[in-house]
């Protein structure tokens, strides 16, 4: 299958404004996300809402379309529009999103991520969650059955696997998304993959070794400085 990877980068995120443009060792942390996914050799492009951004990749790699032009809920809606309306896009098969704030994404998690498309229409992947994330009611939880997740949440304390902030899709699912209920539950969590469960999707979920930092907040930017410092 024709694999393409997407990067949503909206700059205005709620949590961390600008976070897309924050510097990480002095390169934009949307640049570095990027740098890191076409190590993986798969054909990769960024959507955004800001000139600022798009005018670090430029228009073969980048595609925007402002915010109240289409005022997406989420990275998952981004790239189902983006989809529909680049041409660029339209070569590809299937889609790997990677979100915009994973400036430590792997080829491993991107690779996974495409095999277990090969079974499953939404693929995700997820790793050991320490103990500190688990009772922190901010970090997202995964419960899962075998390689099959059941649910995500940010509320469940003292138990999940570490869900971690990269998607696959086929063509077909994603140009789905954009008509499927939202329902209270997303609503509450802020988690766009609830979608597809309460919708009776399957997502597929494979075990990877992460040992990075997803940037979401000021204290993770901390985080991250300080373990790349040591």
């Amino acid at each position: 299958m024709n694999t393409a990877i997407l990067i949503p980068a909206r700059y205005n995120s709620t949590r961390l404004p600008g976070k897309s443009l924050a510097m990480l060792d002095n390169v934009p942390m949307i640049k570095r996300v990027y740098d890191a996914c076409i190590a993986s050799k798969i054909p990769t492009y960024v959507l955004t809402d800001d000139m600022r951004i798009f005018g670090l990749f430029g228009s073969n790699k980048c595609w925007i379309e402002e915010e109240q032009i289409a005022p997406y809920a989420n990275g998952t809606e981004r790239c189902a529009g983006a989809v529909t309306k680049w041409d660029e896009l339209k070569q590809y098969d299937q889609f790997i999103n990677v979100q915009g704030d994973m400036p430590d994404v792997t080829v491993e998690m991107i690779e996974r991520c495409v095999q277990w498309l090969k079974y499953y229409p939404v693929s995700t992947v997820f790793t050991e969650m320490p103990k500190e994330m688990q009772d922190n009611p901010a970090s997202v939880k995964m419960v899962r059955a075998g390689d099959q997740a059941l649910w995500f949440g940010r509320g469940m304390t003292g138990y999940g696997e570490w869900h971690l902030g990269i998607y696959g899709y086929r063509r077909e699912t994603l140009n789905l998304y954009p008509s499927l209920e939202i329902t209270q539950e997303e609503t509450i969590e802020q988690l766009e993959q609830l979608r597809w469960l309460k919708s009776g999707w399957q997502i597929g979920c494979s075990s990877v070794y992460f040992k990075g930092v997803e940037i979401n907040t000021q204290e993770d930017l901390h985080l991250w400085h300080y373990k790349n410092s040591q």
